[in-house]
């Protein structure tokens, strides 16, 4: 289970109850909706036996990583996290309720040993080794927390929620054992040192920033790293001989840069064998209608958002301005134009924290409403004013705002709704469209005023999302790419995430979601829906709802 929240350049949140069907027939079939409630997974699940040996699994990618550390500040994205799965520890595994479980493979226990100081004992699998050939230590956990609590700025990490209440991480009866003292109690202690890293990455800060940015030189996985192409833009991961697991059924798992746009014909001349649906009416009856291709389905942990600059100097750090722009947007026919056609009553996501369907979400969102009558009245006491044309302006400066977007068709949509919509208020907004590398940097170092994305989220909600609210401090902005934020804020994930009591801790939650829209920090719009198109001869692998991919058991039906 990934302990911090992923970046999306192509959309995101989960959706519990948002879902699209997968349906026969032909075009003009129709599409039937799809209530799946969380817990769901749609797999073709198919016993060990039932799986031949052998096969590549080829998996779509919109660019090469940046970096490889899924802990460093441009490396915390999806695909990363994905792939670090089939390559590197997890001491818990997400399951499909949205619960985790221990991973036998690395640990013959995970044990909260004391409450008061509260304390975490991890006692490694005694097979557990990294691939040059040193054993998992507790000496690794100790390196870790020194990269990830926010003692040494110089780490260029994405987020130090939990590992800052960290005071220290000792020696237990051998170096098999690492026992972990927190300063103060800590919650959703279970998403700590997920995905775990050799202390040969995170003993220094250059190394922790750099080592990994083109390869993964240290694995300790089912599969390991057998090449990065850079001119056939593909990453290649080979099943690891070291493995001392259950063996992976499949020879290697490719990943491949595709265009958006070339998906549907990649999959259908079996270039790739899946890809997200995502919000695509067309997408998914194109996938529907291919020879060999199935479409499954199952809840998304991903939301799809505009993030929005407020740092120093940009146009957007005015809050009254952006909440003007925040109320300009109409979230609902966004939704409907989006997922509308495939989802009854669709309706936006109203939560930075919680998903829909969750216990914990409650719709915010009346906080900071569309009404355009209300945001037209600020800005013309901002001073910014029609004066005869379209675009308001203030001593001359016309406002006008650079949204940045992935080259896909939904975030398309996305951009020109959001741009037509702030055009009736007197907001222009010109759309730059990057490819998948250049999406996460221009993110990361706040090169925009909005920006089309998403966030895949953690069955730690309230952990993982501190980073992307949290006060900025320097250089090092977290997950807070739109550096927007408030001590208040800070004050009650602190409290929040310190406390036991689940019902207290998401009414934490969801008063700190009241105060984040209220700074206009970003603009959630709909849970994104969860189906996929996938081989229809694969096992094991497909829509796996709130699942971690299981990447031992994927493969080929016999």
């Amino acid at each position: 289970m990934i302990s911090r929240r992923q970046l999306l350049g192509g959309g995101g949140l989960l959706a519990a109850s948002l879902m699209l069907a997968a349906c026969g027939g032909g075009a003009g079939s129709g599409l039937a909706p799809s209530t799946q409630a969380v817990g769901s997974i749609d797999i073709n699940p198919r016993p060990r036996e039932n799986v031949r040996d052998g096969g590549d699994l080829r998996l779509p990618l919109t660019g090469l990583p940046n970096n490889f550390n899924y802990n460093q500040v441009d490396g915390t994205t999806t695909v990363v996290g994905d792939l670090s799965g089939a390559v590197l520890p997890f001491w818990f595994i997400g399951t499909a309720d949205g619960g985790v479980r221990v991973n036998p493979d690395y640990a013959t226990s995970v044990e909260l040993t004391s409450t008061s100081p509260q304390v975490v004992t991890y006692t490694i699998n005694p097979k557990a080794t990294w691939s040059d050939g040193k054993p998992i230590s507790w000496l690794d956990f100790a390196a870790y927390w020194k990269s990830s609590n926010g003692s040494n700025t110089a780490y260029q990490t994405s987020g130090t929620t939990g590992y800052a209440d960290i005071s220290s991480v000792t020696r237990g009866v051998d170096d098999r054992q690492a026992v972990v003292t927190f300063g103060k109690t800590f919650a959703e202690w279970e998403g700590l040192f997920n995905p775990f890293f050799p202390a040969s990455l995170t003993s220094s800060p250059d190394a922790f920033n750099t080592a990994w940015r083109t390869t993964i030189p240290v694995s300790a996985g089912p599969f390991t790293l057998d090449s990065i192409d850079q001119g056939a833009q593909t990453v290649t991961l080979k099943r690891d001989p070291k493995w001392w697991g259950t063996p992976a059924k499949l020879d290697r798992i490719i990943y491949k840069v595709v265009d958006t746009s070339a998906l549907s014909d990649s999959i259908a001349n079996n270039e790739i064998d899946f890809f997200e649906l995502g919000s695509s009416a067309d997408l998914l009856r194109r996938a529907q209608n291919t020879p060999g291709v199935v479409v499954r389905n199952a809840p998304s942990r991903i939301y799809n958002n505009i993030t929005i600059n407020g740092a120093p100097g940009a146009i957007l750090n005015d809050r009254a301005l952006r909440r003007a722009v925040v109320q300009g947007v109409d979230r609902a026919a966004i939704t409907r134009r989006l997922i509308g056609a495939t989802v009854p009553n669709a309706q936006p996501d109203g939560n930075h924290i919680y998903v829909p369907g969750l216990k914990e979400y409650r719709d915010n969102a009346d906080v900071m409403p569309f009404d355009q009558t209300a945001a037209n009245r600020e800005l013309d006491q901002l001073g910014w004013v029609r004066n005869g044309g379209a675009t308001r302006q203030k001593n001359g400066k016309p406002l006008r705002l650079r949204m940045i977007l992935l080259n896909a068709p939904t975030n398309t949509d996305v951009a020109k709704s959001v741009q037509n919509q702030l055009a009736q208020i007197g907001v222009e907004v010109t759309l730059q469209q990057l490819p998948g590398n250049e999406i996460g940097p221009a993110s990361t170092t706040g090169n925009f005023d909005l920006s089309v994305g998403g966030w895949g989220t953690t069955v730690t909600p309230l952990s993982s999302s501190f980073g992307i609210f949290a006060t900025v401090v320097g250089n090092n902005v977290l997950q807070n790419y739109g550096r927007i934020y408030n001590p208040e804020i800070d004050a009650l994930f602190t409290q929040a995430i310190a406390e036991l009591d689940d019902t207290k801790r998401a009414d934490l939650g969801n008063r700190i979601d009241r105060l984040i829209w209220e700074e206009a920090h970003s603009i959630p719009l709909y849970a994104r829906p969860g189906a996929v198109a996938v081989r229809a001869t694969l096992a094991n692998f497909g829509a796996h709802g709130f699942a971690d991919i299981d990447f031992i058991n994927a493969g080929y039906v016999k």
